[in-house]
């Protein structure tokens, strides 16, 4: 690309028309002419391909870095009844702290930003007993458990 662009501007220079100039390159004549100008402003850096910036991110590395402080503290914080991040709660918070909108959808790919992951909580019973359950597996699952009568692979010959 940034050759293309330097034997346009060569060609324009050796006193060949725009016109001309853009059909050997195979490019527009306002491009010849934009690479010119860009060339006369900023030298040859203004030839050289510059990368699209994309759109501004909503949210600033401070709030970010705030965001995250909220987060850290637990939804039970931010008004919410159970210590459970979802991406909906995460939203609100985003938009009652901040005043920027995000979809839930949204909110995954913010947060892998800041190094984060999803996680999903186990659901587990709160009075679960472990001692109980380890000795019912090793006492009572091998009566429970039955196996066919006469279990034999099947032979493949």
């Amino acid at each position: 690309m940034e050759y293309r662009r330097r034997r346009a501007l060569d060609l324009l220079d050796e006193g060949r028309s725009l016109h001309e100039v853009a059909g050997l390159v195979d490019c527009a004549p306002s491009s010849v002419m934009r690479w010119r100008d860009a060339r006369d402003s900023e030298g040859e850096e203004g030839l050289k391909v510059k990368k699209a910036s994309g759109r501004p991110p909503r949210l600033t590395d401070k709030q970010k870095s705030k965001l995250e402080k909220i987060l850290l503290k637990g939804s039970i914080a931010s008004g919410y009844r159970t210590d459970l991040w979802t991406t909906a709660r995460i939203a609100e918070v985003i938009e009652r702290n901040f005043g920027v909108s995000y979809h839930r959808d949204h909110i995954g790919r913010i947060l892998r930003q800041m190094g984060w992951s999803h996680q999903k909580p186990e659901r587990r019973a709160a009075q679960r007993d472990e001692k109980k359950i380890r000795e019912w597996v090793e006492k009572d699952w091998p009566r429970v458990k039955k196996t066919p009568a006469g279990w034999a692979p099947i032979s493949s010959s």
